[in-house]
């Protein structure tokens, strides 16, 4: 299944600049220290699965440069690199362009002035890609992205994503190939309709945010209730640290690119 099945990851260090990351609301200052801990422990549970991680080195410059995923959609035929909604992040995904180039034979753009998209709104299931509009993501972007992925044979889907709620991908998560994680507030919009959906426990919508990777479904530790969920329904879980990153608004899935590259 190409959706969840990868061979590589891609991640970067948290800087010490990451206490000014983008935030939603201020419920405290990232601890690095514990930060640092938590990734070690996200790039062991990768590992442990046989895909080969690469780890970037921290960017002072650009304080949210730990959340990779905002910067490219990478499939297995090529990578296409994003255009971030928020200003301060358009250099980052410069910076991860050589990094893609590496590693694919095909490294695609968004290039327009009025296109803005991020990687954290999109979620690429085995029959086609969801792309959320939200305060980071818009029309253009959207279909700029339509048109650089047709000729790989994807079919694109807009949708939306709840108002408040920062990335498409803050309320749900890829399970296996034909199920989704996520939250009543984003699944009662009707987009996953014809998936088979698992709802996060009431109280535990922080934990939507998850990711299948290979034989594991990594997800941030501290919602019981819906890992239970989840191990019932036969998912083998993998509980990760996540206190620091979610101060600044972060998750499972924004803390790597995750690929299978074809050349």
């Amino acid at each position: 299944m190409r959706s969840y099945t990868f061979s590589h990851a891609i991640t970067r260090k948290p800087s010490t600049s990451i206490i000014a990351g983008l935030r939603a609301v201020d419920t405290g200052t990232p601890d690095l220290a514990l930060m640092l801990t938590h990734h070690a422990d996200y790039i062991a549970a990768l590992r442990a699965t046989g895909a080969e991680v690469v780890e970037l080195e921290a960017m002072q410059a650009y304080p949210d440069s730990v959340f990779v995923e905002d910067t490219s959609l990478c499939l297995p035929e090529g990578a296409v690199v994003m255009r971030p909604g928020a200003a301060s992040r358009l250099g980052e995904a410069a910076e991860m362009a050589p990094h893609l180039a590496a590693l694919y034979g095909d490294v695609r753009r968004i290039q327009g002035d009025d296109s803005f998209i991020e990687g954290g709104d999109i979620l690429t299931t085995e029959t086609e890609i969801l792309v959320g509009r939200s305060a980071r993501t818009n029309a253009a972007g959207v279909a700029e992205l339509a048109r650089l992925v047709a000729d790989w044979g994807y079919k694109l889907r807009e949708v939306f994503t709840p108002p408040g709620v920062l990335h498409f991908k803050t309320d749900c998560s890829l399970l296996d190939g034909e199920t989704i994680l996520s939250t009543k507030r984003l699944a009662d919009s009707g987009c996953f309709e014809g998936y088979k959906v698992i709802y996060v426990v009431d109280g535990e919508e922080a934990c939507a945010n998850s990711i299948r990777f290979n034989d594991l479904v990594i997800m941030p530790a501290g919602f019981p209730k819906t890992r239970a969920v989840l191990q019932q329904a036969g998912y083998k879980v993998q509980e990760i640290g996540n206190t620091e990153c979610a101060k600044i608004d972060g998750g499972m899935s924004c803390l790597s690119l995750r690929f299978a590259p074809t050349r």
